[in-house]
């Protein structure tokens, strides 16, 4: 509900995928949603009377509007109903409903934005964190590179990935304060660092 372009867009993707053999839980208003849906496609949506706008600080919003789309998507995940949550809304709302409906992984003190990128040579490039988190610590960056570590060899099936840090320079002594604080702590994980 809380995209750009209006449900519109989201919906017809949702239907796409539908058609190609993926199952869909669409989550939100459902008298805006069940129109969008063309007939004979089957297409569950899970009511939900709230939507998280894109300014609104997202921890407050999750608290006080437990009936919005991204809090309903993420309790259907805990819930078993759906496997993972897609958002085009309000980034920060949807991490944090999942921090407070799902937790974290004994260890993880912050979760990370992630995407996959085709590199150059035709590989791929795990990147993360994406700016869920604004304000790291040294630390966060060495669970960053685990959990890096562990996607690509699980979603990508490399063996043995190479991790790296991003920095304005490849030697130890580069970069900010922030990256040269990190790199002790990456150098002493068992990575391809």
């Amino acid at each position: 509900m809380g995209t750009d372009l209006g449900p519109a867009a989201l919906v017809a993707g949702a239907v796409d995928a539908v058609r190609s053999g993926v199952s869909v839980l669409l989550v939100g208003d459902e008298s805006v949603l069940r129109p969008l849906v063309p007939a004979g496609v089957a297409l569950p949506v899970l009511h939900a009377a709230e939507t998280i706008g894109m300014a609104e600080a997202p921890a407050v919003a999750v608290r006080r509007k437990p009936d919005s789309s991204v809090v309903r998507a993420v309790e259907a995940v805990a819930e078993g109903r759906a496997g993972s949550v897609v958002s085009c809304g309000n980034t920060g709302a949807a991490m944090a409903a999942a921090l407070f409906r799902l937790g974290r992984l004994e260890g993880v003190e912050r979760p990370a934005l992630t995407t996959v990128a085709p590199r150059a040579d035709g590989g791929q490039l795990v990147l993360l964190d994406l700016g869920a988190n604004a304000d790291c610590r040294p630390g966060h960056l060495a669970q960053f590179a685990v959990m890096g570590d562990v996607f690509a060899r699980v979603a990508l099936g490399l063996e043995r990935p190479r991790v790296g840090l991003l920095s304005n320079g490849e030697e130890d002594g580069k970069g900010n304060e922030l990256g040269r604080a990190a790199w002790p702590l990456l150098a002493a994980l068992d990575l391809d660092f």
